[in-house]
């Protein structure tokens, strides 16, 4: 391995290139080094391919067969951008409150359908919420099992009128991946059969 040998280090801000032991080329710009666990962060460009973006890499150095530095940074790198903590707490509480909603759903027994219904809803109208087996939607809006469109209870108007149509569409997409999986599972039963 062409890693660091002792008292050798990678500079914040350099430009590494690394051969991983399974042939993998990565390259990217040195964020951090530490030498104790011989781990290498890099900021790579984005996998999505979104100019604003960038992927960050940790790297093992002991499954790294070849390391070669393209550019190496002498002066003092630039100061690290501050994060925003408050977001950073709200994030972390939105995704503790989220997984506590799963929970209490698995725990209380909702069905494996009611679950992805309130997880479909919840990605267009965040104020959605379990009373017992029941999803509560914008406190306007009931849906009890087995969550069909004809179970979303409420008063008429245009809360109802949407939940209905996220419910409606929910399920239109499950019968649809159902039916996909369906047809490619005759189809390699069919294959199968030929190649017999």
């Amino acid at each position: 391995m062409a890693a660091p040998g002792p008292g050798e280090y990678f500079s914040v801000g350099s430009h590494v290139s690394c051969l991983t032991c399974l042939g993998q080329q990565l390259q990217g710009e040195v964020v951090a080094f530490d030498y104790q666990s011989k781990m290498l962060t890099l900021k790579c460009a984005s996998s999505s391919g979104k100019p604003n973006l960038n992927d960050v890499i940790l790297i093992n150095l002991a499954y790294v067969s070849d390391v070669d530095i393209i550019h190496d940074r002498t002066e003092t790198p630039p100061p690290l951008a501050s994060l925003n903590v408050s977001k950073l707490a709200n994030r972390a509480r939105t995704e503790k409150e989220d997984k506590l909603s799963q929970a209490y759903a698995i725990s209380a027994g909702v069905s494996v359908e009611g679950q992805q219904l309130f997880q479909t809803i919840h990605k267009t109208i965040k104020d959605c919420k379990w009373q017992e087996k029941n999803i509560i939607v914008m406190d306007d809006v009931v849906i009890s099992p087995p969550y069909q469109v004809d179970n979303c209870r409420g008063k008429e108007g245009s809360a109802l009128s949407h939940v209905r149509k996220i419910v409606e569409k929910h399920f239109r997409d499950v019968e649809s991946q159902k039916s996909m999986q369906r047809s490619q599972a005759q189809q390699t039963q069919k294959d199968s059969t030929l190649s017999s």
